[in-house]
């Protein structure tokens, strides 16, 4: 496997990924290891997170292997050329953008393009995307992406936004092939206690939700 390369192996043994915003860069440094002992393998970090770009970079680093490692919130096609020089496996946007998935389909990247209704998720897939994040998920609930299924069976859709354990395997037998989770799962409480221990259970529960 190119390790350079988005790992679909990866995602699907933890098809969760982890949004990391606003969080500080030595915040992250220190939450990935145990992230990943938890049996998670996939993280994206917005690019409106300050020093975005500088953090996907030391995080590719770090983890050179064994994580996925996107960019998120990429709206503009400046953005998209940070994240990439900075070595984002995948990116992740929170609209649908035409230039954006068009770049990442040349390039070869996975795109989780944005969308909301069916026009715009078929539209999304239409376009080349990997995977249409239906944005925001918890608005309508997991009766939507059942509905939503029932005549696009093909399009893989990763509900994102209020998504936590509460609903998470109830989107999962809705039909989503992932889930993107926040601040629900970057528990601020506990990271601000730095108490490894409640954060590995916390993140393993969210695993373990999702089978």
């Amino acid at each position: 496997m190119n390790p350079s390369a988005f790992s679909w192996e990866l995602f699907a043994q933890a098809p969760i990924v982890g949004i990391v915003r606003h969080l500080p860069a030595e915040t992250l440094y220190w939450l990935l290891p145990i992230y990943r002992r938890a049996g998670l393998t996939t993280v994206e970090i917005t690019m409106n997170t300050a020093g975005a770009a500088e953090m996907i970079r030391a995080v590719r680093q770090q983890h050179p292997d064994g994580l996925n490692v996107g960019a998120g919130t990429v709206c503009t096609l400046a953005e998209l050329s940070d994240a990439l020089a900075a070595g984002a496996q995948f990116i992740v946007t929170p609209v649908l953008r035409r230039t954006i998935v068009r770049a990442c389909v040349e390039r070869g990247i996975p795109v989780f393009l944005g969308a909301f209704t069916p026009t715009e998720i078929y539209r999304a897939w239409s376009l080349g995307a990997s995977m249409v994040k239906v944005y925001p998920g918890a608005a309508l609930g997991p009766g939507y992406i059942r509905d939503l299924k029932a005549p696009l069976s093909q399009i893989k859709l990763l509900p994102t936004g209020g998504i936590g354990l509460h609903n998470l395997a109830d989107f999962r037998r809705a039909g989503a092939e992932g889930v993107g989770v926040g601040s629900q799962l970057f528990d601020q409480p506990l990271i601000g206690r730095r108490d490894e221990t409640a954060l590995q259970t916390h993140f393993t529960r969210f695993v373990q939700a999702y089978p």
